[in-house]
């Protein structure tokens, strides 16, 4: 069995996906359910290749530059843009959490449903 590339949003919409099954492939033990995706897997594959590169050169900038071919500053404004791309889904997902909390205080969901909702956006 071949694996592919981590994809973390539809190809249809753009949503962020969820993933529902995990699997090991020694023993063939399978869980399903409803897995939040780490904010670090939704970056876009040049991202994630970036974060493995600059952990590798034990977060040398200078020495990722240097493998690269590139400046300095284009290699720390490389980290820039990932560092804003996590806040970014942080924000997202604390804006999700506020709305759910708002829903409850105004008594469109009740408590336990409220709860389930938090639990699905990892608040």
């Amino acid at each position: 069995m071949t694996t592919s590339q981590f994809v973390s949003s539809c190809p249809s919409c753009q949503s962020r996906l969820r993933a529902t099954r995990l699997s090991c492939p020694s023993c063939s033990v399978q869980l399903e359910g409803q897995f939040e995706v780490p904010p670090l897997l939704r970056l876009a594959p040049d991202d994630i290749a970036f974060i493995e590169r600059f952990v590798r050169a034990s977060g040398s900038l200078k020495q990722v530059a240097a493998e690269m071919g590139k400046s300095y500053p284009t290699i720390r404004n490389r980290l820039d843009q990932v560092i804003a791309a996590l806040d970014e889904a942080q924000r997202d997902r604390e804006a999700v959490r506020t709305q759910i909390l708002a829903a409850i205080e105004a008594g469109e969901i009740d408590a336990a449903e409220g709860i389930r909702r938090l639990k699905e956006v990892g608040a």
